[in-house]
């Protein structure tokens, strides 16, 4: 494909049969996703082309054959790293979809895994995905879907995991920070004031801006937006009108919404939902 441009494309599928488990198929060219974040894992693989992203502060790029890796919550970007563009498939399991599986390689409940590597090299795994994104957007054959879930994410803990090392003594500055996040998650259809968040956690507003950013890799508003989306992917679950849910989630107009939704996610509101079962 070197050379010449791809179509792009996007195409969203929710498959029930894996509790709702988000699968992307799409090609992109111009396309440059701006910093965001997913509640889930994304585990994708390059059909064409080469990805370029940045992921745990150091830009990355993965060719074709080989797999994308991007922690649940981690902040991160996408675009082209060949003129060409790029054509890939993913699928985005939420940490409560992957513990329940990863708790044979950590010996405990709730531990969800931690990929350190960005881009990995392995054709066994990479075949095992192809086959994985091609049976789940086929009818039927529900045992055989949850069957190749299970044991290609099994696989790829087993792996490529770890267990995330947690902090034991958690910096009061870090609680405070965590305290705007839930609050964000919680209320993200409000319009929330600089001044009132910095008075909650008792901290100066630029102080509160800089230690945020520290901690969770984008500045509150940025949080906040990716804290909108979010909520908006559970109403358009729940069928709820796509205007009506961008007035739910807080923004201006659903234009604003869309735009905010493509750079995040690539795709529309419209096409998101066009599989939804």
């Amino acid at each position: 494909m070197q050379g010449h441009k791809m179509i792009e494309f996007v195409d969203y599928w929710h498959v029930q049969e894996l509790g709702g488990l988000e699968l992307l198929k799409a090609s992109y060219q111009q396309t440059h996703f701006s910093k965001h974040t997913h509640e889930g894992y994304c585990i994708g693989l390059i059909d064409e082309g080469a990805q370029s992203f940045l992921r745990t502060g150091c830009q990355h790029i993965a060719p074709k054959g080989d797999i994308i890796l991007v922690n649940a919550d981690e902040v991160h970007t996408g675009s082209s790293a060949v003129e060409s563009g790029w054509r890939y498939r993913a699928i985005y399991p939420t940490p409560e979809m992957i513990e329940e599986i990863s708790c044979d390689f950590f010996g405990e409940q709730g531990m969800a895994p931690w990929f350190s590597q960005a881009v990995i090299h392995d054709q066994g795994l990479a075949e095992q995905l192809n086959l994985l994104f091609d049976v789940l957007i086929q009818p039927k054959n529900v045992l055989f879907k949850q069957s190749l879930y299970v044991s290609t994410v099994a696989y790829l803990c087993s792996r490529y995991s770890k267990q995330k090392q947690q902090l034991k003594d958690c910096s009061e500055v870090h609680a405070k920070v965590k305290i705007i996040q839930e609050l964000l998650a919680t209320e993200p259809e409000k319009e929330h004031q600089l001044a009132d968040l910095a008075q909650i956690v008792g901290l100066s507003q630029w102080y509160l801006l800089r230690q945020f950013k520290k901690y969770t890799g984008l500045p509150p508003h940025a949080w906040l937006i990716q804290c909108r989306l979010r909520k908006s992917l559970k109403l358009l679950k729940q069928g709820q009108d796509i205007a009506l849910t961008a007035q739910l989630c807080g923004f201006s107009d659903q234009s604003h919404f869309n735009r905010h939704f493509k750079k995040s996610l690539g795709c529309t509101p419209a096409q998101y939902t066009l599989h939804k079962q």
